[in-house]
């Protein structure tokens, strides 16, 4: 009967550790702050003309 007892407190000590420690990574994942949208590169506005800086070619 011991035996069987520690069996059954073992499998309740490891099911209340594990769930302790699933709640504590989501808490710790909870607790970072968002990280801001910024992007890394911008690019320039076109020219109002709508005109392209590389030459067309011509026709001739």
């Amino acid at each position: 009967m011991p035996r069987l007892l520690a069996v059954f407190l073992t499998c309740v000590a490891s099911a209340v550790l594990a769930t302790g420690a699933a709640f504590g990574i989501v808490a710790a994942l909870d607790a970072t702050p968002e990280q801001q949208n910024v992007p890394l590169v911008t690019f320039s506005n076109p020219p109002a003309g709508g005109t392209s800086s590389t030459p067309s070619p011509s026709a001739g």
